[in-house]
Order: structure tokens, then C-alpha cells, then sequence
């Protein structure tokens, strides 16, 4: 495990994103995938919207995915195992980088064929607790042609594309890149949330 969290956070000293093809479990991004896809055909997955509580908005020609929050009090095994795994890696990042972080917040992601995301920024205009932005890709054989990659805009103008392929981890600044999800060409899940302090 703390090769995967070496790579994750070597990789973002590097280039300022940082990326691990393996930073999940194959078993670990299966359940998840699976629990996700239960709660979506339960149609426990909302709507997501742009800005927080104070600030919501809806608009599809924005952003068209739908959520779930994971949560400890839904004592879910697979989210639980998942929430083990980022506390060790919590720990880690605050003992070799001294980040400070002191929480976090995850959700479900799938994205329906012929959604997508719109360039924007993680952190909110009237709240800075969001530190860093992570994305756990559960894709299986995903390719080119599914589209759906992250498109990353660096401040030096490069834009970057990831494909979202499963266990695939990304992690950046959540102040600093603007990205987008680039439309998808059949569904795209992912766990996707924030460290905090």
C-alpha cells in the first residue's frame, strides 16, 4: 500500500497531478463498483449540482452526473474498507508532507452516455477547506473510444487528458486546476472527493 501512496504523491510533486494505476485493491474497486451500480439501479443516486449548500445550482448543460455520499454510519463494508484505506493514506501524506489534512468527503460518481462536466475549479469561492481533490476510477476495460477522460488545464497552458480506467487514482490542489469531464460515451463511475482541513 505505501508504494501506491509514494507514486500517488511523487508523481503530484513531479507534475502537480498526481496519479496511481493501482492505489485501490482489484477486489476493493469491484465491490465498490458493484455497490455503486446497486445503488444506482435503486435509484439512490441523485443529481449533482455545482456549488455547496449555501450556493446549489442544477443545470445539466454544466454538469450531468449523478452522486452518492459515502458515509462511516451506513457501516457499508466495501465503503468501509475504502475509508480504512484513506486514513492510512491520510496519515501517510500528513507524515511525509506535513499537509495538515484533518478530514474528508466522498462520493459516488456515474456519469450516464452522453454526459459530461464542464471546466471548473473544486474549491468554493466563500469556502477554502478543500485541499485536495482525489478521483478512484472503477471502470473495467475502459478505452479511448468510451471518451469520458479528465481533461486537466495546467497553469503553464498544457492540458493533460487521464482515462478513467479502474483503480486509477488522481490527485491534485483543489485551488489550483481547472478540469473538465469530457463527454462520455457510456457510463463512467468513480468515487471522487476532497481532503480537508
Amino acid at each position: 500500500m505505501q508504494q501506491s501512496f509514494d507514486t500517488l504523491i511523487n508523481s503530484f510533486i513531479e507534475s502537480k497531478v498526481g496519479i496511481s494505476e493501482n492505489f485501490l485493491s482489484i477486489q476493493l474497486a469491484n465491490d465498490l463498483k458493484e455497490n455503486l451500480l446497486h445503488l444506482y439501479s435503486e435509484k439512490s443516486m441523485l443529481a449533482a449540482g455545482t456549488g455547496n449548500q449555501q450556493l446549489v445550482a442544477h443545470d445539466k448543460a454544466v454538469r450531468g452526473d449523478v452522486i452518492y455520499w459515502l458515509d462511516k454510519q451506513h457501516n457499508n463494508a466495501h465503503e468501509n474498507a475504502f475509508f480504512a484505506v484513506m486514513d492510512e493514506f491520510i496519515l501517510y501524506l500528513n507524515r511525509s508532507c506535513y499537509t495538515g489534512i484533518t478530514g474528508y468527503e466522498f462520493h459516488y460518481t456515474l456519469y450516464e452516455a452522453g454526459s459530461f462536466y464542464k471546466k471548473h475549479l473544486d474549491q468554493f469561492r466563500n469556502n477554502d477547506s478543500r485541499q485536495f481533490s482525489m478521483i478512484i476510477y472503477l471502470n473495467t476495460d475502459w478505452i479511448p473510444d468510451d471518451g469520458g477522460q479528465l481533461s486537466i488545464y495546467h497553469t503553464s497552458g498544457d492540458e493533460q487528458h487521464i482515462n478513467p480506467s479502474s483503480g486509477k487514482t488522481v490527485f491534485f490542489k483543489s485551488s489550483e486546476l481547472e478540469h473538465e469531464v469530457l463527454l462520455t460515451n457510456k457510463p463512467r463511475m468513480s468515487i471522487t472527493g476532497w481532503l480537508k482541513r
